[in-house]
């Protein structure tokens, strides 16, 4: 078979390449034929390369190897990064092994080239998976056309242009709204514009929100949060709320920076991170940390199944 070198900051095209390799193994055998070890110590790692051919057909060894890579330690000594070396070298036929490393999303972090288990790795099947810059539209929208053509669907162009305005560069996001997306359509396959503005929340539709609360309109607020659970469930509110707020707090710790700059951080079209700076202007800080908190609490109490009426919940956090 193969050995493989994935690494990079978009952490969901990396899942997505795993995904199709481990879709070619048996399903019959899969608790046997698929195996994940998290930056394992030499001699379980030199094992799991070693492994002799099985019965049962081809296997697939995920190595998350983030370890590896963090810090100035060399996690293996010389002698056993040449064990390594030579155990790749003699990879067994049914055997695919897949070392991956994530990056930190939007830290601009790259891997240490001059490590040794580095050049080992990368003399085999070595991909980088970056993130898209949010400028990058096309690049977006390509994606955006091919995971469409996955799912059976295809998408107005200006469709695809509001997706991107809402959502960013989050890969995971466009995802979960091309499923929505689908069964709204069904039984047509062609997504429009109006159906993006009907069940994607929008960053105006959010800002809105949160706005009510930052000026103590909670009775307004509940209202609006209750026009947005019909597009989300309270647990995706919850989680699309605090990744906004948390973009907010990063746009203003480090407003001084170029819109540019801002994008990059934050993962937000540069028209979007402008728009919303000028909106932001009389929001203090505190207040967004304060509701972040307040947000995140609730989620982890809905998750712990602590929570007996999980709209209630949120609908607390919110007037708190």
């Amino acid at each position: 078979m193969a050995v493989y070198f994935f690494y990079g900051d978009e952490d969901y095209n990396i899942e997505l390449e795993i995904e199709k390799m481990r879709s070619k193994l048996n399903p019959d055998f899969l608790s046997m034929s698929y195996q994940v070890a998290d930056n394992p110590e030499y001699q379980e790692l030199i094992t799991l390369l070693r492994t002799p051919p099985m019965m049962f057909g081809n296997m697939l060894v995920i190595i998350n190897a983030e370890k590896y890579f963090s810090g100035n330690k060399n996690w293996f000594e010389d002698s056993e990064l040449s064990d390594i070396d030579d155990a790749l070298a003699n990879n067994p036929d049914s055997l695919d092994i897949v070392f991956v490393v994530k990056l930190p999303r939007d830290e601009n972090k790259k891997l240490d080239s001059r490590k040794k288990l580095y050049k080992i790795l990368n003399k085999y099947n070595s991909k980088e998976f970056p993130t898209f810059k949010t400028y990058k539209t096309s690049d977006i929208s390509t994606w955006v056309k091919q995971r469409g053509k996955l799912k059976g669907i295809t998408f107005d162009d200006n469709a695809i242009e509001l997706l991107i305005e809402q959502i960013g560069n989050n890969l995971r996001e466009f995802d979960g709204e091309m499923e929505k997306l689908k069964l709204i359509a069904y039984p047509q396959k062609n997504i429009t514009k109006k159906m993006v503005a009907d069940i994607c929340i929008s960053n105006q539709d959010l800002f809105n929100f949160t706005e009510l609360i930052m000026k103590n309109e909670k009775d307004s607020a509940l209202l609006e949060f209750k026009k947005l659970l019909d597009k989300k469930h309270p647990l995706e509110l919850l989680s699309a709320i605090q990744t906004m707020i948390r973009k907010w707090i990063l746009l203003k710790t480090k407003s001084s920076l170029s819109a540019i700059e801002l994008s990059k951080l934050t993962g937000m079209h540069e028209f979007v991170v402008k728009q919303t700076l000028q909106k932001l202007k009389k929001t203090p800080i505190a207040e967004l940390v304060k509701l972040k908190e307040n947000l995140f609490e609730v989620e982890c109490k809905i998750k712990s199944a602590e929570s007996i009426d999980m709209i209630s919940e949120v609908e607390c956090a919110i007037i708190r």
